[in-house]
């Protein structure tokens, strides 16, 4: 069985928050467009599954438009 060390738990966490340390939505769907992407990549490569183009294309522009977004968010100071 897999089991996950503190350190890696807490780098999953911190990837999941945003620049004010709070979760984000838009963090967590953008992991799992991430995810997807892999997925499919593998399914690809290794089992010759083909995704369809636009599914491609559709998933790396929403990543390419959140991480975009993301930059141009500036940290609330309090």
């Amino acid at each position: 069985m897999l089991q996950w060390q503190p350190e890696t738990m807490d780098f999953l966490k911190q990837l999941f928050k945003d620049k004010d340390g709070c979760y984000s939505l838009r963090e967590v769907v953008i992991g799992l467009l991430i995810v997807a992407i892999i997925i499919s990549w593998i399914a690809q490569q290794f089992f010759n599954k083909d995704i369809p183009e636009f599914m491609f294309y559709s998933f790396a522009s929403l990543i390419a438009a959140g991480c975009f977004g993301y930059s141009f968010e500036k940290k609330n100071i309090e």
